[in-house]
C-alpha cells in the first residue's frame, strides 16, 4: 500500500515485476538514493546532537571588543581548541550594550563586557578580570614616572569614543582632578589608537592587556598617579548552561585576573 501510494504521488512505477523478481525501476533508484542520503542525514543529525549535549561539539556564539578580541581571546580559544577542538566559537564585534542586548534576545552565548554593569533580568554577569589602565605615549616624549590627570592634560589626546565605558572612566579620572581635556581625536580601536600614538599624534589611556606580539619601540608606557582600573565581566544568560557554552566559560574564567 505505501509503495501504491508512493507510485500514486510519483506518476510512474518505484518497482518492475518480471518473472517472479521484484527489482526497483530506474526511478525507484533514484527515490531509494535520495532516502538513503535521509537517513544518513538523520543519524549525522542525532550524532551532532549529541556531542553538542556531551560537549564533544556544538557552536558557541561570544560578543566582545574589538580590545578583548586582540588581546585576551586568543590564549583562551588556544586553550579551547586544545581540550575542546570540537566546539566552534563564532566571535562578534560588540560594544558592551549590544552584547547585552544580543544575550537577553538569545542571539549570543556568550558576552565580554565592560564592568559595572546594572542587573539584567534572565543574565548572570560575573566580575572576570581587573585590568590596570595606562599612558601610552610617543617614546621621543619626555615623561615623568607616573601620569598625573593636570600633567597628561595639557598634552594632544587620543581617546575612546564618548560611548564607551573607557571613555567615561577616562573623563571621571580627569574630572576628579578638575581637568576637561578636548581630545585630537576620539575612536573605537585600541590598535589605531596605537598605530597614532606610535606615529607621535598624541598620548593615550588604555588598559594594559596581555599582548603576544613585540611591543612598539616608538610608544612608552607609564603608570597613571591615582591608579585607574578597567574591569571586564562575563556575561550569559542565568539558569541551565549548554556543556559548549560552559566549556567556554571555564577556559575564559581560567585566565581571570583580580
Amino acid at each position: 500500500m505505501h509503495i501504491a501510494d508512493l507510485e500514486s504521488r510519483v506518476g510512474a512505477p518505484l518497482l518492475s515485476r518480471k518473472r517472479g523478481q521484484v527489482r526497483a525501476s530506474a526511478i525507484g533508484e533514484t527515490l531509494v538514493a535520495y532516502a538513503r542520503q535521509m537517513l544518513a542525514n538523520a543519524e549525522q543529525a542525532l550524532e551532532d546532537v549529541r556531542r553538542q549535549v556531551e560537549g564533544l561539539g556544538g557552536r558557541v556564539r561570544l560578543g566582545a571588543s574589538t580590545a578583548a578580541i586582540a588581546n585576551l581571546l586568543p590564549q583562551a580559544l588556544e586553550r579551547l581548541a586544545a581540550g575542546h577542538p570540537g566546539i566552534d566559537v563564532q566571535i562578534a564585534v560588540l560594544t558592551s550594550q549590544e552584547t547585552l542586548t544580543r544575550l537577553a534576545q538569545e542571539s549570543l552565548d556568550v558576552g565580554i563586557v565592560a564592568l559595572p554593569q546594572a542587573p539584567l533580568r534572565g543574565l548572570s554577569i560575573e566580575t572576570w578580570r581587573r585590568d590596570p589602565v595606562v599612558a601610552f605615549m610617543p617614546a621621543g616624549w619626555t615623561c615623568p614616572a607616573r601620569i598625573t590627570p593636570q600633567w597628561i592634560a595639557a598634552k594632544p589626546l587620543i581617546l575612546n569614543d564618548a560611548t564607551t565605558r573607557l571613555s567615561r572612566l577616562t573623563t571621571e579620572w580627569f574630572s576628579a582632578a578638575g581637568q576637561h581635556p578636548t581630545p585630537r581625536i576620539q575612536l573605537n580601536y585600541s590598535d589605531a589608537i596605537k598605530s597614532l600614538v606610535a606615529a607621535g599624534y598624541g598620548a593615550a589611556l588604555l588598559p594594559q592587556e596581555p599582548s603576544r606580539s613585540s611591543a612598539d619601540a616608538r610608544i612608552v608606557t607609564r603608570a597613571l598617579r591615582p591608579a585607574l582600573w578597567r574591569q571586564l565581566g562575563l556575561a550569559f544568560r542565568a539558569g541551565p548552561v549548554e556543556r559548549p557554552t560552559q566549556h567556554v566559560l571555564d577556559v575564559l574564567r581560567s585566565l581571570r585576573l583580580s
